[in-house]
């Protein structure tokens, strides 16, 4: 079989231009070659005569000559060039796993002529060996065979070389002498890699930690050996018995991206032992046992039976808003509602009704009042009305001070913006007690559909966490929203932030500056601040500082600039979960008045934990500029860990008690360093949710 592959690889060559001569050559044939072969295909010109087939068949060829571009480059030995290759198309696009005429793979060249580099930049792309080589024997007769034939080529060309007179034939068949010798040299250095070789060492930190309380994970890193050939897959294996006899369970893992294993499906309580080996193409080399040698299967809600803080509360909750929601329909206040079709075509034309009533357009200036703006953000654009003025509505022009709790009750209207017309029902039913709070939130519900109405959506977004005051009486309320879709609205156009800001002629002096002049000052920074509000927190356990400060009317509480809707925290570990035995420890640490520290004979789990706890306090109390010798009275939260969403969890620090609220007029000797702002304590808790 081998045979007749290269009786066909030779008649392919004498039908096609003779291969190139020498490496340099190749190298400068292939790189001009590739270089041809990266067309934008988009760019043609759709009304070309060019068909739909014709184009196929052209991408088809692309895509081939892409392939055969790997092969040299690999071949070559240039890193670069195959690293481009890799980030310019897809392992689909470039037939990664799909064997050449001589029966390899780009990855199976790269491992035997012992290129690193290049053979872990196909793993990562998710390059597999040949599927020929399921044998020692297997690889080593197949790269014999190609060392041979080849030789067998070289010398037949030779001969052809020196018999012929000299001519054009003869020139070409000097050009495939080079190219086979050069072939031929390739071979040999693959089958002297081969041989070489030896199977790898052990992994190295093969690490255990209890995932939850029926799994376990594996984390681990490649072996330190220098002169094996390259690793490209491991196993990992486990069992109940540490001498691994009977094993339980093994898997193979040969997507090297990330180097960790869950094993899942395990019985709580059992202790489980795990080792990892690596594999390279001499074959396994010996098992790795992880430390600590066991692990078993937990979760620290184990420790009294607790059931998780939120169990069934969304589903309560959206029952309650149920109830609330029949009690109020059959009331002569909703009959209206019930009568409204809710078409496409009479939103806009409720819309446009607005666009010309005199009281129902966006103001383009502020007189002494409570007002609504709405930001909505697309990269570096903004909608403005055709005015070119940022969305504002009026809210009240008799509120000159708005009150902290009307506030937090409208940052909460935020989470119902498709309810707003049942609230505006509810609240007129009981305006009955001339109530002027209420009031005054009937006119921002009126406002929010207004709003609503003149941009044609619902959804306005998440509210700033502090309203815009200006000395002239002004306060104006702003909601921020990231459009990620081409998305259009009624009455408003897109324009460059950077545009805005310079063409807006300012009515105020720079002394007094009215609330928008301060919008438009401060706007990149209040999308900064929304954009990183939504981020999430990667996967993993944290320890996070709780520190409030209270005022007359509120309570806040330190957060990131970087993150505000979580505390101010360090990472203490990827893995999230922690363990019953983890959680009995951290119990006994917590009711003893002097902490002792773990000793040599404390358990290898625990003393891990704590070794982590002691990094991520000296981490946390410098990014809060608090001196070391002050933690000593700080204080492990030791009622239950915080989880969100099963991926992070949180450990609490606690600042002595006395220290946790600062009151206003304390004074607060330690005052963390720049990057941290303190958000209305309701904010908080409505971000977190987010």
């Amino acid at each position: 079989k081998m045979t007749q592959q290269m009786r066909d690889l030779q008649l392919a060559q004498a039908r096609k231009p003779p291969g190139p001569s020498s490496p340099n050559a190749a190298k400068r044939l292939y790189r001009n070659l590739s270089g041809k072969f990266r067309v934008n295909y988009t760019s043609f010109d759709e009304g070309s005569l060019v068909g739909r087939g014709e184009k196929e068949k052209l991408r088809k060829s692309h895509l081939f000559q892409s392939n055969a571009a790997l092969f040299e480059a690999v071949e070559l030995q240039d890193t670069e060039r195959v690293q481009e290759l890799l980030k310019q198309y897809s392992p689909e696009e470039l037939d990664l796993n799909t064997p050449n005429s001589e029966g390899l793979l780009p990855l199976d060249i790269a491992i035997m002529t012992n290129n690193a580099p290049i053979a872990k930049a196909l793993l990562h792309a998710g390059a597999r060996e040949s599927p020929h080589f399921v044998s020692l024997e297997s690889r080593s007769l197949h790269v014999s065979t190609l060392v041979r034939e080849a030789e067998q080529r070289v010398n037949e060309l030779t001969a052809q070389v020196v018999n012929e007179a000299p001519n054009t034939d003869c020139s070409e068949k000097e050009k495939q002498l080079k190219a086979w010798e050069w072939r031929y040299r390739l071979y040999k250095r693959m089958k002297a890699g081969f041989e070489h070789a030896r199977v790898p060492d052990a992994p190295t930190s093969v690490h255990l930690s209890v995932a939850s309380s029926s799994s376990v994970q594996v984390t681990f890193w490649e072996p330190l050996s220098v002169n094996s050939a390259v690793v490209t897959k491991y196993k990992v294996e486990w069992s109940c018995s540490p001498t691994f006899s009977p094993p339980l369970g093994e898997a193979v893992i040969d997507k090297l991206q990330s180097l960790h294993f869950t094993i899942q499906g395990l019985v709580s309580g059992t202790a489980y032992y795990v080792q990892v080996s690596a594999y390279n193409m001499k074959g396994w080399g010996p098992p790795q046992a992880s430390v600590p040698p066991f692990a078993i299967p937990s979760n620290w809600r184990e420790y009294d039976g607790r059931a998780p803080r939120r169990r069934g509360q969304a589903a309560a909750l959206d029952h309650l808003l149920g109830q609330v929601k029949t009690v109020h329909q059959h009331c002569v206040c909703h009959e209206p509602c019930k009568n409204q079709p809710q078409s496409r075509k009479h939103s806009v034309s409720k819309s446009l009704k607005h666009l010309f009533h005199p009281g129902s357009k966006f103001l383009k200036t502020l007189k002494r009042g409570l007002y609504l703006t709405a930001i909505f953000y697309k990269d570096d654009n903004i909608l403005v009305t055709h005015e070119d003025q940022i969305p504002v509505v009026e809210i009240d022009d008799t509120y000159s001070c708005l009150l902290m709790q009307d506030f937090l009750w409208f940052t909460k209207v935020s989470c119902m913006w498709d309810e707003i017309l049942w609230l505006r029902q509810c609240v007129t039913v009981s305006q009955s007690s001339c109530s002027c709070i209420l009031q005054t939130r009937f006119k921002m519900l009126l406002a929010v559909s207004q709003m609503q109405g003149l941009l044609g959506i619902q959804d306005l977004g998440q509210v700033f966490f502090e309203p815009i005051k200006d000395k002239q009486g002004n306060i104006l309320i702003v909601t921020l929203k990231e459009v990620k879709t081409n998305q259009t609205f009624e009455s408003v156009r897109w324009v460059p932030i950077c545009k805005l800001q310079t063409s807006r002629k300012s009515v105020s002096s720079p002394e007094e500056p009215t609330a928008l002049d301060m919008l438009l000052i401060s706007v990149q920074d209040k999308l900064a601040y929304h954009q990183r509000s939504s981020h999430a927190l990667p996967p993993g356990l944290y320890l996070g500082y709780l520190k409030l400060c209270s005022a007359v009317d509120q309570i806040r509480v330190l957060v990131p600039e970087r993150l505000p809707n979580i505390l101010c925290h360090v990472k203490i570990r990827s893995n999230p979960n922690i363990s019953r035995e983890e959680w009995e420890w951290l119990q006994k640490m917590a009711s003893v008045e002097e902490p002792v520290p773990a000793g040599p004979e404390a358990d290898s789990t625990q003393d891990q934990l704590f070794q982590e706890l002691q990094v991520a306090i000296k981490e946390l109390m410098t990014l809060v500029n608090i001196p070391l010798g002050e933690a000593k009275d700080f204080r492990l939260y030791s009622q239950e860990v915080l989880d969100f969403g099963g991926q992070v969890s949180f450990l609490l620090l606690l600042p002595p008690s006395d220290d946790v609220c600062t009151a206003p007029g304390q004074n607060n000797p330690y005052t963390p360093r720049s990057g941290f702002l303190t958000l209305p304590l309701q904010i908080f808790e409505l971000g977190e949710e987010g």
